[in-house]
């Protein structure tokens, strides 16, 4: 691409700036090349024109897109220059504070000078395994490419940590220590990953210090190689230190301290073991308060020493070892506080022998200390001749002094350091090691020395080896792809180095003029000045003779010449080290003994083959300078640096005040010039930068492509026909095997052109949006017109229209004028007469209510006079029964006091419970009491029924009697008439009462309807109203149920029971290191002690565990036992007593009613026996009453069953009278009477008035017979024909019913208009009077009929009366307690409330009782009628299958019968291995798949139900012991899900089969009649239920993580990576950290998983506990737990990876959660709470989708995450990453909103969620309904041996 194409209008560009390094700015007008201006406009507003010239100012740098910036990797920007690697750098620290970034193979860590939770075991956790480019950077994903390459490569890694002070090195280099000691910990009980660990801050002490840079600066260099077994575990660690900064011991510059080990010792002065050292304050020591500052901000000295002392306890040094350092350090604050005094003449000095700190120093070293003091002030000269003492000045004995204590504690210093190596050596083979290199930075100061020159020296051997291996890597990744390259240029520090360490180098020189007696600082820089002034990296200042300049990589440094011989000599006089050696202490004599024999100490190295030959040393070792001996262990650690493969970290200081996230621009360039990185930059530049996959690149840019091309398979072909098409220069783009590689830019101008793309089609999309919205306004405007023209028209129209009816309606208004006028005059006649008529109406009316209430008003007087006194005598019966009650319940209460002292909290609601059910007590009883009234009334109506009914009848038999007796006569037929007449008047009055009646019913009926819809309307208000009293009450006690006590219960339990489980993981863990120790050792077995009840007991006692009940409470009552058997003696024991009265009181209203129900047999029968002795008694009247008699008894059994009926009818009332349509009920039956006895009067008047016809009708037929046979005919012959024509007539009456009206009219009329004559023609026979007096006794039958039930229909009446007055007096009571409980307090309302709501379960539990024991009843009737039929049917297929072989056979057989299975097996002791084997170590899950669920449990149990039947301890215990070690066997050998989950199943399943058949009430609730008969009869098994339960716990856990580890691989990529929704995810370039080295590049890379796969992987584990007869239970607890495991591992890496971060994988994610929510309901898991745990991850990806622009979302985004602590939030808002140009960035000001929002919650302070955290596990009791005595046991298992009982 050409100049003109790049820097174009909108671009934006880099420029120079003084303060801030580089200023963003953007072009403003196109630029042509050749012009010498650029138009720019900075970010601030101000136009600039920049210069351009083609040597002195070239043109800017370009910036890179947006979209990169912010990126991981450096390497990734399409333009990479030092501008935009410091913008990135400064974009991730401030506004997302991310302090790690890539650049290439360079991990550049940013020091926050804050405290970051991301250094966390969940953090290592989540970084381990992962490949380098996977996730965000960090120093644990080095750490985890070093501990990779390792394991795949088998080569020696090395990770370099440098930077300048206060950068963060050491911090650096402790967390990739802590990574090794976590993921490689060591495999037995040496712990050395703790030693590694405790390393640290003992070299912190001895060799860190306060600097102004730094609170905790390294002030030497240390390389710590950590050794690996063949299986990477840490075997051992060694420990190489350089250059320590020895002059800190005597000088330190203001602000800085000493040593940190000093400052310890003086803070802990007061410690009774460290008082023997007299330390006082740091204060008081010359060597500790040179920088005026001894104390650190935050940091506690004494706290610190006790870290250190665990620390050297940890590594095996001892007390006293650790006492005698600390003497030596104490004695070098000593000796810095001698004073040296000088003499007169200036030439020597003296000690005064008093000196408080010289006695100490002596005596704390074991020196002579008059020696010390002659020896501090004196020196030996040696010649070859002659030994002299020479005196030395004040100055020269401080510097001897001061170099004794640099040298006292830089022995020590190694002495600390052989030792720590001596701690980690180990004696086993190393396989390989990793080394950790801790080394100063490039340094430059206004004054360097010595110290800084070694510092840059060492740097530039680091950059050297740093530039050819990233060279080398460079050249690698060209030649593996297989494109062509070309050699690049990298600068190369070789002469540099050469200056400093070749032949007559500048150390050389200096090692020369150190020889030279009388050299000095002056001669040695005019050596350098001679022999390098010509040198390009050496150069003399103008000003000064001794300084000089060298060009270092990083920078030009000038050293100060003085000091460099001495400290290069660092000399110490013989006599005071002879004087040391032989000191009493033996530490001391050790420290300055010959080095030979220290050199036992350092432990064995690994061999490494070195790429370099170091440089010979001299002879004599004591007397190396330190420029030779820095030399050759620089060289050494050059030596084993290229014999690894190198990992760097390049710590960056961001500012020099140590604020937090401040960002310096300036400082940091200055550091990244110096550390490399740049050059890692340009090397990169230099070739091809930017790397894409194909499917990537396509991915990423197929909207530049034509659709044809799409279409295509061949996915590089495409791509490479794009690039030829866009890009034309073909040098700007490279084709590899598996990438294109780009030069840099190119991805720059390829986002540009897609950019361009979206731009376009956004443009004509905006086009055509804007053209289909003009269209719409068109057509509305068109519309408009249309509809006003229309609506003018109409306008018109309606006008006319208007006048027409305008015409026409005035003559309308008079016709209707003239209408109204007559109208209004009728209406006012009609409503004068209206008004008189409602007047007079309203007078009578008036005058019935006043009679009516004046009866009502003196019925209520009544009913209230006998109300108080009922009250009153129920009130003095209450108080007795109260006052008794209470006596009893005060005696029991006070026997119970002791025993339930402890439950005194529920006591108190058994109290109430207690009184709530006597009053229960007394309203049953009070129901009961009325009941048995009701049944006496109807029992005494019924009999005097009965009397009326016989009395009735002999009195109408006597009067038969008579009339048949006595003679007619012609008077008769006159009295006949006489009394017909009567009858007549009779009815007519009957009808007329009849009618009255009616009416009265009706205005009654009409009156009581109206009241009680009042006060079904009142009852429905005051309902409603104890409905919402009752139900806030409800809410009340509810919430504070479930606040207080059901939250503090539930937290207790989870937070024992987390407690628990985990004492039982160590446990298990304990035990299985102890098996790890012994594996050839077998398991101890588990001897568990158990409870044997006494012999006697198991012989003599019951078999049943429940209470025994006395039979003088209870009676024989079978229902009562039933009771108990089913609620269990606790529930039971509480409802006993109200149960026993109840039934009783229950036995006796039956045995009345069965009382009552034989009474009215009796009388039925007796009423048939008078009856049949009346037809008997009179056989010559039999054919004449015959007719009558079989009507009477009809009439009477017809009543007789009416009275039945309505007896029945009145015991369902008085049963159904509780319900609440009691008044309807009521009321219908009455109806339903009244309207039988109407009907049944009509049918008593038409069969009057059939009779009457058919007797007129025979007299005729009979004057005709006489008319034809004449007067011949004999008197006695007519008799027998009338006699049958009576007959006749009274057999008509029943079929004669239904004849029609005019039948019965036309017979009346003629019956009246009969003459005299006729009747007096009627024969004297009496079969008339015989008629007539049937027919008056019909009548007045019927007539008593019509008064009975006029008098049941009164008391009916006055029943409904007294029950809406028992309803208004309910309805009262209730007002009452509604006013009553209005006025009580919360807590008294509270109280009852529950008082009430007990008495109504009572009540509802006493209903539900009886139920059920009548449904219990009809199933043990039903069950033995079963057996019975099942008894009968064995025996007939018995009996004929002997038959059958009888006759086949011809021999008589004997049919044994089957023995019932008893749900045992028997097995010989010898047998005991055998069933072990064949039942658990042998046994596989697939062995009984098609068997009853936990097969192998049942086995077992029924061995051991056999073992308790005979009483045989021994065997039970070595029967379950076995099993136990057997099962712990097979998990430990098996660690396969299968496996797992099915041994969980039998273990949990023997647990509940030992539960369930123990014998004790509470587990036996559930259980059959069979199945407690099965319940262990001598042994108490509690504690091997108990070992049980923790080993299914055990087993658990097992299952959860076997179940992870599988799982585990599958979620990032099921979750995060694979494409559940195809086409939404975007692809961005990526850098060089995306080919990591640790990635598999040679095989088909790293598997990848779908959503789909992870589902049927939980499916299938789901399927696999199913069939295992787990239970759901605990199935749902291992689902939950796996989801949380998901959940966690998904939300830790979307926190620790920026790719993943967008809104693209926000929709993936909701997308893929609802899946799994999808799968849980599938499953019927919904309930398992293991949705809940998904709910972090579900508003994780809501966070990313949601809005994030304004304070309203902030809220919302706060009130949305609230399974997300705040760290979290602000976290994934930090990593947000746009996956487009058109999506916007989340800024600062929106994170410091959130932040300021969130500020409020308390949430702790941890990133990522505990990927280890396991719930705890709940065992709830699941009893079998499995009988034992059914159980198949398949012959495939070889169980042969086992013996059914």
């Amino acid at each position: 691409m050409s100049v003109n194409e790049l820097y174009t209008t909108y671009t934006r560009v880099w420029i120079p700036d003084e303060d801030h390094i580089w200023k963003a700015a953007e072009i403003t007008r196109d630029y042509k090349q050749g012009e010498s201006v650029l138009y720019l406009k900075l970010e601030d507003g101000p136009l600039l024109e920049y210069p351009v010239g083609p040597k002195s100012n070239p043109l800017p740098f370009l910036r890179n897109p947006d979209i990169l910036v912010g990126e991981n990797d450096l390497t990734a920007l399409s333009y990479l220059h030092e501008p935009a690697v410091l913008h990135n750098l400064r974009v991730r620290f401030l506004e997302s504070n991310h302090i790690y970034t890539y650049c290439g193979i360079v991990l550049v860590a940013i020091n926050p000078y804050e405290d970051l939770q991301i250094y966390g075991e969940e953090v290592i956790n989540a970084y381990s395994g992962q490949n380098m480019g996977d996730m965000d950077p960090h120093i644990f994903a080095v750490a985890e490419e070093a501990y990779k390459q390792m394991a795949r490569d088998e080569r020696n890694q090395s990770i370099i940590v440098s930077g300048e002070s206060g950068a963060g090195k050491t911090v650096s280099a402790k967390y990739a220590m802590r990574f090794f000691a976590t993921v490689g910990g060591s495999s037995n009980d040496s712990n050395v990953e703790e030693k590694v660990l405790a390393s640290s801050p003992i070299m912190e002490a001895i060799g860190n210090a306060k600097t102004t840079r730094n609170d905790n600066s390294s002030r030497f260099g240390k390389y710590i190689e950590i050794g690996f077994s063949q299986n990477y575990h840490i075997i051992g660690a060694n420990m190489r230190t350089y250059l320590l900064e020895k002059s800190r011991v005597v000088f330190q510059a203001e602000e800085e301290r000493n040593y940190h080990i000093f400052y310890q010792l003086c803070a802990s002065a007061s410690l009774s073991e460290l008082q023997d050292l007299n330390l006082t304050s740091a204060q008081d020591f010359t060597y500790t308060s040179m920088g005026e500052n001894i104390f650190i901000e935050g940091v506690s000295d004494a706290d610190d020493l006790t870290k250190t002392r665990q620390a050297f306890k940890l590594l095996g040094i001892k007390d006293a070892t650790q006492n005698a350092i600390f003497r030596v350090l104490a004695s070098i604050l000593h000796l810095g506080n001698i004073e040296i005094y000088s003499e007169r003449d200036g030439e020597s000095c003296h000690v005064s022998s008093s000196d408080v700190h010289l006695k100490h120093f002596c005596r704390l070293l074991g020196l002579e200390p008059p020696q010390m003091e002659h020896w501090l002030c004196h020196r030996k000269l040696v010649t070859t001749s002659e030994t002299y003492i020479k005196n030395m000045s004040s100055k020269q004995a401080s510097n001897a002094r001061n170099a004794l204590a640099k040298h006292i504690y830089a022995r020590m210093f190694d002495w600390i350091v052989a030792h720590i190596n001596v701690a980690l050596h180990t004696t086993s083979k190393q396989h390989s090691f990793i080394g950790v290199l801790d080394i100063y930075g490039f340094e430059t100061f206004e004054v360097n020395s010595f110290e800084q020159f070694c510092i840059n020296y060492a740097n530039e051997k680091l950059q050297q080896q740093f530039n050819s291996h990233v060279f080398k890597l460079e050249q690698e990744e060209y030649m593996k792809e297989q494109i062509p390259w070309t050699l690049i240029d990298f600068y190369d520090n070789q002469p540099c180095i050469d200056l400093i360490e070749a032949r007559l180098g500048v150390l050389d020189l200096l090692d020369e003029e150190c020889k030279v007696p009388k050299g000095t600082d002056q001669n040695w820089a005019q050596k350098l000045y001679k022999r390098h002034g010509s040198s390009a990296h050496f150069q003399k200042p103008r000003m000064s003779n001794t300084s000089f300049i060298i060009n270092h990589f990083a920078d030009d440094v000038a050293y100060e010449c003085d000091g460099f011989l001495e400290k290069n000599r660092d000399t110490v006089y013989d006599e005071q080290i002879n004087i040391l050696k032989a000191s009493q202490v033996e530490l001391v004599a050790d420290l300055f003994s010959d080095k030979d024999g220290g050199s036992s100490l350092k432990t064995s190295k690994v061999n490494v083959r070195a790429a370099k030959s170091a440089p010979k040393a001299s002879n004599k070792e004591n007397r190396k300078t330190v420029g030779l001996q820095f030399r050759s262990s620089l060289h050494l650690l050059m030596e084993t640096l290229n014999a690894t493969t190198p990992h760097y970290v390049r710590c960056i200081k961001p500012n020099d005040f140590k604020e937090a996230f401040s960002f310096d621009s300036r400082r940091a360039v200055q550091q990244l010039r110096a550390c490399g990185v740049l050059e890692t930059i340009r090397i990169s530049a230099a070739g091809y930068p930017s790397r894409w996959t194909y499917s990537d690149f396509f991915s990423r840019y197929r909207v530049l492509m034509h659709k044809s091309d799409m279409l295509c398979a061949d996915k590089k072909l495409v791509c490479k026909k794009l690039l030829e098409t866009l890009i034309k220069d073909k040098d700007m783009f490279q084709f590899g095997k598996t990438k294109i590689f780009f030069r840099a830019g190119q991805v720059a101008y390829l986002e540009k052109l897609r950019a361009d793309k979206f731009r376009a089609a956004c443009i004509m999309i905006q086009k055509t949006v804007r053209g289909w919205l003009h269209r719409v306004r068109y057509q509305k405007i068109r519309k408009s017109a249309i509809l006003l023209q229309r609506y003018g028209r109409g306008y018109l129209a309606r006008r006319y229209a208007e006048y027409l009816r305008l015409t026409r309606a005035a003559m309308v208004c008079q016709k209707n004028y003239r209408m109204v006028r007559e109208r209004r005059a009728y209406l006012t006649v009609r409503n004068a007469t209206v008004v008189i008529q409602a007047f007079t109406r309203g007078m009578f009316t008036r005058k019935i209510y006043n009679q009516l209430m004046l009866h009502y008003k003196a019925t209520i007087i009544q009913r209230n006079v006998r109300g108080w006194l009922q009250r009153t005598k129920y009130r003095r019966m209450r108080h007795a029964a109260i006052v008794l009650q209470c006596a009893v319940r005060r005696a029991r209460a006070q026997r119970l006091y002791k025993k339930l002292k402890k439950e005194a909290g529920s006591g108190e609601r058994l109290k109430k419970l207690d009184a709530g059910m006597e009053n229960k007590i007394v309203q049953l009883q009070r129901k009961i009491d009325d009941k048995g009234k009701e049944y006496r009334a109807q029992n005494e109506q019924l009999l005097q029924t009965n009397t009326n009914l016989g009395s009735e009848l002999s009195r109408l038999q006597k009067q038969l009697q008579q009339i048949n007796s006595s003679q007619g006569d012609t008077t008769q037929l006159s009295a006949l008439q006489a009394e017909l007449e009567r009858l007549r008047a009779e009815l007519a009055e009957a009808q007329e009462q009849k009618s009255k009646i009616v009416e009265d019913h009706r205005v009654e009926k009409l009156d009581l309807t109206e009241r009680l819809a009042e006060l079904v309307e009142e009852n429905s208000l005051l309902k409603s109203e104890k409905e919402e009293l009752n139900l806030k009450i409800r809410q009340q006690s509810s919430r504070a149920a479930e606040d207080v006590g059901s939250a503090l219960l539930r937290a207790e339990m989870d937070a024992e029971r987390r407690r628990y489980q985990n004492l039982l993981k160590e446990y298990s863990r304990m035990e299985q290191r102890y098996e790890n120790l012994k594996e050839e050792v077998s398991l101890t077995k588990f001897q568990p002690g158990h409870r044997r009840n006494l012999s006697n007991q198991s012989s003599q006692g019951s078999d049943s565990n429940y209470t025994s009940i006395s039979t003088s409470e209870v009676g024989d009552s079978e229902d009562a036992i039933q009771l108990v058997d089913d609620m269990g003696v606790d529930k039971a024991a509480m409802d006993i007593s109200v149960f026993i009265k109840l039934q009783k009181r229950v036995r006796e209203l039956e045995h009345e009613r069965k009382q009552l129900q034989a009474n009215v047999d009796k009388m039925e029968e007796l009423a048939r026996q008078q009856g049949s002795v009346v037809k008997s008694s009179s056989v010559e009247q039999q054919a004449a009453d015959l007719a009558y008699n079989n009507l009477k008894r009809q009439e009477l059994e017809s009543e007789n069953k009416k009275l039945k009926n309505d007896l029945n009818e009145l015991h369902h009332s008085v049963a159904d009278r509780e319900s609440s349509d009691e008044l309807q009920s009521s009321y219908n039956l009455l109806l339903s009477q009244f309207r039988a006895a109407n009907e049944e009067l009509d049918a008593r008047k038409e069969e009057v008035l059939i009779l009457r016809t058919q007797i007129v009708n025979a007299v005729e037929q009979q004057e005709k017979k006489q008319q034809l046979e004449g007067d011949n005919l004999a008197e006695d012959s007519s008799l027998p024909a009338d006699k049958d024509e009576a007959l006749r007539a009274y057999q008509g009456l029943r079929e004669s019913k239904n004849a029609p009206s005019n039948l019965l009219t036309s017979s009346f009329s003629d019956c009246v208009s009969c003459s005299q004559p006729k009747w007096r023609s009627l024969n004297e026979d009496g079969e008339l009077l015989l008629a007539y007096q049937g027919l008056k006794e019909v009548a007045r039958l019927l007539e008593a009929q019509l008064q009975s039930q006029n008098r049941q229909h009164g008391d009916e009446l006055e029943a409904l009366h007294t029950q809406i007055e028992l309803l208004k007096d309910d309805i009262e009571k209730k007002q009452e307690k509604l006013n009553y409980t209005t006025s009580l307090s919360p807590e008294a309302l509270l109280e009852y409330s529950v008082q009430l709501e007990i008495t109504r379960l009572t009540d509802d539990n006493l209903d539900l009782k009886e139920l059920v024991e009548k449904l219990e009843k009809n199933e043990r009737k039903l069950k033995k009628q079963l057996r019975i039929y099942m008894k009968k049917v064995q025996e007939l297929e018995v009996s004929r299958s002997s038959r059958a072989k009888a006759d086949l056979g011809r021999q008589v057989t004997l049919q044994r019968k089957e023995k019932d299975f008893e749900g045992m097996l028997e097995y010989c002791k010898e047998d005991e291995a055998l069933l072990i084997k064949m039942l658990i170590t042998d046994m596989r899950p697939d062995d009984v798949s098609g068997t009853v669920p936990c097969l192998p449990a049942y086995v077992l149990f029924m061995c051991v139900r056999h073992a308790d039947y005979i009483n045989d301890d021994n065997k039970v215990e070595a029967l379950l012991t076995a099993s136990i070690n057997a099962i712990k066997r097979v998990l430990k050998r098996n660690d396969d899900f299968d496996t797992t989950s099915f041994w969980l199943a039998n273990t949990s399943r023997l647990l509940h089969c030992l539960k369930q058949y123990s014998g004790d009430e509470a587990f036996m609730v559930h259980n059959t009649a069979k199945q407690n008969e099965h319940c262990l009869k001598n042994f108490d098994l509690a504690e091997y239920r108990q070992v049980l339960s923790d080993l299914s716990i055990q087993i658990y856990q097992q299952l959860i993580r076997v179940a992870e580890s599988v799982i585990q691989p599958m979620i990032v990529s099921a979750m995060l990576e694979s494409e559940s929704i195809p086409s939404l995810a975007g692809v961005k370039p990526m850098g060089y950290r995306n080919r990591s080295s640790s990635m598999d590049t040679d095989g088909d890379g790293p598997s990848s998983y779908t959503l789909q796969a992870l589902i049927r992987q939980l499916g299938q584990f789901h399927t696999i506990m199913r069939d295992h007869g787990l239970d759901p239970e605990i199935a749902g607890q291992v689902v939950r737990q796996l989801f949380h495991c998901i959940n966690a591992v998904t939300l830790n890496n979307l926190l620790l990876r920026k790719d993943v971060c967008s809104w693209s994988t926000g929709m993936q994610l909701r997308y893929n959660t609802s899946q799994m929510e999808e799968w849980l309901r599938a499953n019927n898991l919904y309930q398992s709470q293991a949705a809940a745990t998904l709910q972090p991850i579900i508003q994780a990806a809501q966070l990313l989708q949601v809005k994030k622009k304004t304070s309203q979302d902030a809220d919302a985004i706060c009130s949305l995450c609230t399974s997300l602590n705040s760290q979290q939030i602000v976290k994934i808002l930090n990593l947000y990453t746009p996956l487009n140009e058109f999506e916007e960035r989340v800024t600062v000001s929106f994170i410091r909103n959130i932040q300021s929002c969130l500020q409020e919650r308390n949430d702790p302070p941890q990133l990522l969620l505990d990927t280890k955290q396991t719930f705890p596990v709940l065992l709830p009791y699941a009893p079998s309904a499995l009988s034992l005595e059914t159980l198949h046991i398949p012959n495939s298992l070889g169980l042969d041996f086992l013996i059914r009982v």
